[in-house]
């Protein structure tokens, strides 16, 4: 056992510095009581001031106790946390379920040194409470006790035969693959996160202004007058100018916060029967590190919103095997970035770039009609119901222009979406891809498929297609053929993995 486990076989507590940060985050928590708790005594004078100061003293008492109660071991082949004084958390996840091992620095962990270690285990459960999370780890520490969790992994530096290595057993090499680029910050205002952020800081600056009654600098009613004052043709441009400026701006903003000093690197094993990893580290405010068992992951998802897919760009994740759906930002390989980078990724993750440039099968005319109606048929209901209100006096009849505009919007949506749609077998790779909005191209090593799943609905049946579903043992990451001719889903996992599909076969037989 290395040095890293060595000093974690008995129960420990955290570092003592989280007793400077459980304080200040239960303050936090408890920030909107002590702004009552001050308006109060500020109201009732002598009295609220010592309310005030028990609503200091209760939740600095509970950061103190969260820290006195919590402790964690790596003993006996399992990582183990307890904390809770009144409801008691244990938890405990054997080590050959490690899948990753996130590294995450708030701005206070970074000042303290300290970061909070994650620890992937494919759980379902989706309350913080049931998370492996061990909060308070010097970083060199947690460091070395992330390369332990990985070696003793069956993906990890240890063989195939799960016997652990030791310390030093597999030095290796690491390699970087890619680095942030600064001139993919042009693909920052194609995402949706500069919405996000400006819809959150709005939020957040309206409640400001409600609270204190407004800025000394500001008045609304001379911003409304002003307002009237302008003409329709101009007031609508500048206003439409200037949210793209601010969306933008945010946009790059945040891109720059999160993914500052992205790095990807690859730990190539000394010798043969180790396993590799990938390694991500990327953030400024808070930095996140990420280690992907090799060995776990099985497949690559090429995502392509269409703000991106404009501009040339996408993102690529990995289908980690054992993952659950809540831990998919643990799978990211390559934020927003160019196509090419994100490509080349892919290939080198899959160790070959026939999956992810070749040419995709078809489904066939009724499979385009479907697409086609699927996303003309809400907007030509939509249309008639207006029609019907238009005509019937109980809208003006100006609603109607927009028909034709969303009728042909629908119609383009229709045929990229029928594009879109495809797949093929290459190699041992199933490759599946979908979508116009949200376009992905999955790509999953067909040794990773555990299970076939063959659905239709009644419109499905009657045009003669299915959806065919690759299932693995990795939460949502299963792979879905949509709208595939019957035949042609037999015909596919039968040639991915024969024995599957000898038992639905004989049934149809």
């Amino acid at each position: 056992m290395s040095e890293a486990f060595a000093d974690v076989d008995e129960w420990q507590r955290l570092d003592p510095r989280m007793l400077l940060v459980y304080p200040v985050k239960e303050l936090i928590r408890f920030l909107p009581v002590l702004l009552g708790l001050f308006i109060a005594g500020t109201a009732a004078g002598g009295p609220g001031e010592w309310w005030q100061f028990v609503g200091v003293v209760l939740p600095v008492s509970l950061g103190v106790l969260r820290y006195l109660t919590t402790s964690f071991r790596i003993a006996g082949g399992r990582v183990e946390l307890r904390r809770g004084l009144i409801n008691r958390h244990q938890l405990a996840t054997p080590l050959d379920r490690v899948r990753t091992v996130d590294l995450t620095a708030s701005p206070i962990h970074r000042l303290l040194g300290l970061t909070t270690i994650r620890v992937g285990t494919g759980t379902a459960s989706t309350d913080d409470e049931d998370q492996l999370d061990l909060d308070g780890v010097p970083l060199e520490r947690a460091r070395r006790l992330r390369t332990d969790l990985l070696r003793v992994s069956p993906g990890g530096p240890a063989g195939r035969d799960g016997r652990t290595a030791g310390p030093g057993a597999d030095v290796g090499s690491d390699r970087v693959v890619v680095r942030l680029d600064l001139a993919w910050l042009r693909l920052a205002p194609l995402t949706s996160s500069g919405l996000a952020i400006a819809a959150a800081v709005l939020g957040v600056s309206s409640q400001v202004v409600n609270a204190f009654g407004g800025f000394a600098f500001v008045h609304p009613e001379q911003v409304l007058d002003d307002a009237t004052a302008w003409s329709w043709w101009l007031a609508v441009p500048v206003a439409v100018v200037a949210l793209l400026v601010v969306v933008s701006l945010l946009s790059v903003g945040g891109y720059l916060v999160t993914n500052w000093g992205f790095t990807l690197t690859h730990h190539a094993p000394a010798h043969a029967g180790a396993g590799g990893a990938w390694h991500l580290s990327r953030g400024l405010l808070t930095t996140h590190e990420t280690t992907l068992d090799e060995r776990r992951v099985r497949g690559v998802s090429l995502s392509e919103p269409l703000g991106l897919r404009l501009g040339g760009g996408g993102r690529a994740a990995a289908i980690v095997t054992g993952l659950d759906r809540d831990e998919s930002g643990s799978s990211l390989l390559v934020p927003p970035a160019p196509h090419p980078v994100i490509t080349r990724v892919a290939a080198e993750v899959l160790g070959t770039s026939a999956p992810v440039t070749a040419d995709l099968v078809g489904h066939g005319p009724r499979a385009r009609t479907r697409r086609y109606t699927r996303a003309l048929g809400p907007t030509i209901a939509l249309v008639a119901m207006a029609a019907v209100l238009v005509g019937t006096g109980v809208l003006p009849g100006w609603p109607l222009a927009t028909g034709v505009p969303l009728l042909l919007a629908a119609a383009c949506l229709g045929r990229d979406r029928a594009a879109s749609l495809g797949h093929a077998l290459v190699g041992r790779h199933l490759v599946a891809r979908s979508g116009s909005l949200g376009r992905r191209r999955d790509v999953l090593e067909v040794d990773a498929i555990i299970g076939w799943n063959l659905r239709d609905t009644w419109t499905q049946r009657r045009a003669g297609l299915t959806t065919l579903v690759a299932t693995t043992a990795g939460g949502r990451q299963s792979v879905t053929v949509l709208d595939v001719p019957e035949d042609e889903a037999v015909a596919v996992a039968t040639a991915a993995l024969p024995g599957l599909m000898a038992p639905f076969l004989a049934e149809r037989a």
